[in-house]
């Protein structure tokens, strides 16, 4: 799942830095799929530690577009200061998006560790 870069933005990372607010439009027009994943789990922190959004991708374009997102580190990073979150990636089915604040705490130690993903691996989710 690749990015779709038009000119000009590329044209101005030939040359330099390119900012955020740039890459994050990129993300978002290529990956409609993953920055509506991204955005709900942030939108249902709602004051909690964290939100987290928990529905299987509705195709393999859709999943390869959450993988894409979740696995490169430009991608990543760049949701997760546009919406002021630390995002946790268990499988294509559940993703969180923590408040800064709450990282290293219980909540985030929990959803992050080995019995929470082992216990994640449901027969309806080992096919992603």
């Amino acid at each position: 799942m690749s990015l779709d870069v038009p000119a000009p933005v590329l044209h101005a990372a030939e040359h330099g830095p390119v900012d955020d607010a740039a890459f994050l439009a990129v993300v978002r027009d290529s990956l409609p799929y993953a920055w509506q994943v991204v955005s709900a789990a942030a939108a249902d922190r709602n004051g909690k530690p964290f939100g987290e959004h928990e529905v299987p991708p509705p195709s393999e374009q859709h999943r390869g577009q959450l993988l894409r997102a979740l696995a490169s580190n430009a991608i990543r990073g760049a949701l997760e200061r546009h919406f002021g979150i630390v995002l946790a990636f268990q499988n294509c089915h559940r993703v969180a998006a923590f408040d800064p604040a709450a990282v290293d705490g219980p909540d985030y130690r929990a959803f992050t560790s080995v019995r929470e993903q082992l216990l994640n691996q449901s027969p309806e989710r080992r096919n992603c």
